[in-house]
């Protein structure tokens, strides 16, 4: 006997009771997270919602002011920024360097829609021509580790 709702199925078979709960499995923060389809999240409002990856998004956060505080001259160099916000010099050049990243990853880094193992040490080096970032950082798989086309929920 086999029950079937939506895309999850409860079976019997030999004395046992099967229970196939389609699902991905997300590395965050080199965590493993479970993103199950939104047909089986019964309130929209709350757990269908992806999580953001919050050292992420402060990054890309940061990147944007601090390049906004460098432009409008509020600080005259990378070393003098580094300097009033307290961290290494080298930290700030490479924060800056998020705000390179094709509009798309950014939106889909804030939205927590970014592929599963995207990180900020995965961030440390990526190419500065969108299209290659895409192809490079925007590599979704399947359940198998098949490629799977990566686009942005709504």
């Amino acid at each position: 006997m086999t029950l079937h709702v939506d895309q999850m199925s409860i079976s019997r078979e030999d004395g046992q009771i099967i229970v196939h709960i389609p699902m991905t499995l997300k590395v965050r923060g080199g965590r493993k997270e479970i993103i199950l389809p939104d047909a089986l999240v019964p309130d929209e409002t709350s757990a269908s919602k992806p999580a953001v990856q919050m050292p992420l998004v402060i990054a890309v956060a940061r990147a944007f002011r601090w390049k906004a505080f460098l432009e409008n001259g509020r600080f005259s160099s990378i070393g003098e920024l580094a300097q009033a916000v307290k961290v290494d010099q080298s930290y700030v050049s490479r924060i800056l360097r998020l705000t390179l990243l094709a509009p798309d990853i950014v939106q889909a880094i804030l939205q927590g829609q970014e592929p599963s193992g995207l990180s900020l040490e995965k961030l440390k080096s990526f190419p500065q021509e969108w299209g290659e970032q895409r192809s490079q950082l925007l590599v979704r798989r399947d359940a198998h580790g098949n490629v799977a086309p990566f686009t942005l929920s709504a």
